[in-house]
């Protein structure tokens, strides 16, 4: 069986949970016998780690820079292919990545619209060059397409090419529910006439899957739940008894993942100081649409004279990443928005640490299936900081949950287990 995956990259200046999803799905699929699996990146090239697993395609279709301009400037809709090519290379998207625009609905309401519904972002002739490029070793059995926000080109490849379409579902009503009516309302329609495409939709969460047939009146009944799981990068979880304690967060940086939340939960436990030297460690990446937001948590931060209390890891990828997860005792990532998963959460538990979560989205499901934290309501900062509080103040329920975690992901959430439960999907489309 050949597996194209369809990934839209992030261009590699966050952690992008998503990407991470894709990427652990090409590596999971590929362990199974029989199965031939491959990646080709769309918009945006892939992150360093993603970029690096063998089966990733160096070509990029439908650059973000291209199809943006094609969309905002009406004399460059015709501009000829060996532009694209040219806005296509990798300096220039992993440039246009950490802007503003490609990680903001800003100014990409209609393109978004575009793409769900596919007859005007996807030009025929891109669309060709995809088809061309797709078959030249032969065809595939099935394209898995990376997110419902380019359903648009689940019905050109059906027709041009005859085959199974897969499309993963996870936090899409992050980038629709930002936009303004009525283009919201619109995306949400578009995705629901255009699912009829897709032969079986995939979803990590059984939350998620709740809220896409929430939000497009769809059955669900081809939607499959399959959890997202890893091979933790290490076997020994030991932790450190060290002093003082660390509180972690691992994402993005950015408003919507509520650093904010945390750092004002950090300043409040520094005015109660019932846990002395405490530290706030962060590490996860931001674009530049992200700036003013965190110049905002560092003018917080020096107005109550707590530089020295905190440090940001700039980088959150392979060895560093390590690094960080060993430099803390407990990590909370208070998102704003509600997440569709959070595999930060695995990642934590996976090295041995808790986690501290607001009961939203998915954390009850996820934290309740690992047993590796605690979830807390109301989320509000008070809230957030007496849990914090409270765990730090019992090594021994860190040490219990931390292990419990790190037991569980490797138990229920493996690669091994995710591979069965993808291959079982593929099959069932196949029959």
């Amino acid at each position: 069986m050949k597996i194209v995956y369809l990934i839209t990259g992030s261009g590699g200046s966050f952690y992008c949970g998503n990407c991470y999803r894709d990427m652990l799905y090409v590596r999971a699929i590929r362990k199974v016998p029989g199965i031939k699996a491959s990646a080709i990146p769309l918009y945006l090239p892939p992150d360093k780690t993603t970029g690096s697993e063998s089966g990733f395609d160096k070509n990029v279709f439908f650059g973000a820079i291209s199809m943006f301009l094609r969309e905002k400037v009406p004399f460059l809709r015709n501009m000829p292919a060996f532009f694209d090519k040219l806005l296509d290379c990798k300096l220039f998207l992993r440039f246009a990545a950490k802007q503003a625009g490609t990680t903001s609905t800003e100014g990409y309401e209609e393109l978004t619209i575009s793409m769900i519904e596919g007859d005007n972002a996807f030009r025929k002739q891109e669309v060709d060059r995809l088809v061309r490029y797709l078959m030249k070793d032969g065809k595939p059995d099935i394209i898995h397409l990376s997110n419902a926000l380019i359903l648009g080109i689940a019905r050109q490849l059906k027709q041009r090419m005859d085959v199974k379409v897969v499309c993963s579902l996870l936090n899409e009503d992050d980038w629709i529910d930002d936009m303004d009516e009525p283009f919201r309302s619109r995306a949400w329609k578009m995705i629901a006439k255009e699912a009829g495409h897709v032969d079986i939709f995939v979803t990590p969460s059984n939350y998620y899957r709740e809220l896409f047939k929430s939000k497009t009146g769809h059955s669900g009944e081809n939607v499959k739940v399959v959890p997202l799981g890893f091979d933790p990068e290490k076997d020994d979880i030991s932790r450190p008894d060290r002093e003082p304690a660390s509180i972690g967060f691992f994402s993005r940086i950015n408003r919507y993942n509520g650093i904010d939340k945390l750092v004002d939960a950090f300043i409040l436990m520094k005015q109660r100081d019932e846990i002395p030297g405490l530290l706030l460690k962060i590490c996860g990446g931001y674009t530049g649409i992200d700036k003013d937001f965190i110049s905002e948590q560092i003018r917080k931060i020096r107005e109550h004279k707590l530089e020295k209390s905190i440090k940001i890891y700039p980088e959150f990828e392979g060895d560093k990443k390590l690094e960080f997860f060993n430099d803390v005792d407990v990590i909370s990532v208070p998102v704003r928005k509600y997440d569709g998963y959070g595999l930060y959460l695995l990642e934590a538990n996976a090295s041995g640490i808790p986690v501290v979560q607001p009961a939203t989205g998915a954390f009850p499901e996820i934290v309740g299936k690992t047993g590796g934290g605690i979830v807390y309501s109301p989320d509000t900062v008070d809230a957030l900081a007496d849990n914090l509080t409270m765990l730090l103040k019992d090594k021994e329920l860190i040490a219990s949950l931390g292990k419990k975690g790190n037991e569980m992901v490797r138990k229920e959430f493996s690669l091994d287990k995710m591979s069965a439960g993808l291959a079982e999907v593929y099959n069932n489309v196949m029959q």
